[in-house]
């Protein structure tokens, strides 16, 4: 699971909610064939290319379905949170990163939680500024938990794509060592941590320890907002705020929301911020 991400299934697509939508296909930084939708906002000329956490995809995550059940045992989709962008006048390009959900393998199939997925945060948006029609539009960036680390370490490698994008919503990103601890101590694997990452490693894995977003915070100096669950089971405050202390910009905001069972979806943020952008 920490090496190779589960993939799993799309079991909702936008016309569940009454959206159109297109199915996409377009290549990362390194030529990985990467699949998405663009579900567009008629009349706009505002753009957010949204990512996704690991073991998800575009669609969300289908914990509710007993073999996915791993990181959860309940469904999370993203749909309410795409209507929300559309409803409030901005077009939505949503995408598989690598190893993920319809995307093609890359990297021998390791996941590295934002260490390898730079690379597609780089790709959609060469991808974009290359496009006829996206390339004329406004362009924000949706990216959430893994999504959020790869996309910092994409401005961080290469910030000249990224010098046009508006601003950044993103929830939940990871220092996965605070994950991985609270995963072991819940298994009574709290002792073995040096020997699961020396097995990591031989799999062609990354070491705990070299997950995570901090070291490329400094570089992200576009506008960005952080949201976390303040008490989720998975981590603690500490890592994200000290995401949020790294970043180099002066515009940066950090939300901290009281959920029942630590569940987050941004759902409910999104019509406020998008509201006032």
């Amino acid at each position: 699971m920490w090496v190779r991400s589960i993939r799993v299934p799309i079991m909702r697509t936008p016309d569940e909610y009454g959206l159109e939508f297109k199915e996409i296909t377009f290549p990362s930084f390194d030529g990985v064939h990467l699949k998405g939708w663009f579900i567009p906002s008629k009349g706009s000329n505002k753009l957010i290319i949204s990512n996704h956490p690991m073991m998800f995809n575009r669609y969300g995550h289908p914990g509710h379905v007993g073999k996915f059940s791993t990181m959860s045992d309940f469904e999370v989709h993203f749909l309410p949170e795409y209507k929300v962008m559309i409803e409030a006048g901005y077009n939505v390009i949503c995408y598989d990163q690598r190893n993920h959900g319809e995307s093609d393998k890359g990297d021998g199939h390791v996941c590295g939680v934002g260490r390898h997925e730079w690379k597609d945060s780089v790709g959609v948006k060469q991808w974009v500024d290359a496009h006829p029609v996206f390339s004329k539009m406004t362009v924000s960036l949706m990216s959430r938990c893994m999504g959020a680390n790869a996309q910092f370490e994409a401005i961080a490698r290469f910030p000249e794509p990224f010098a046009n994008v508006k601003c950044m919503v993103a929830p939940q990103p990871c220092t996965v060592c605070y994950l991985t601890d609270n995963f072991y101590k819940s298994q009574g694997l709290s002792e073995f941590s040096d020997l699961i990452d020396s097995e990591k490693r031989k799999l062609g894995g990354f070491a705990t320890a070299e997950w995570g977003p901090h070291p490329f915070a400094p570089a992200v100096t576009i506008p960005t907002l952080i949201s976390q669950v303040h008490d989720d089971s998975w981590t603690l405050p500490e890592d994200v705020q000290t995401t949020y202390d790294l970043l180099g910009g002066k515009e940066k905001e950090l939300s901290g929301f009281m959920v029942p069972q630590g569940i987050l979806t941004a759902t409910t943020i999104l019509g406020s911020i998008l509201k006032e952008c």
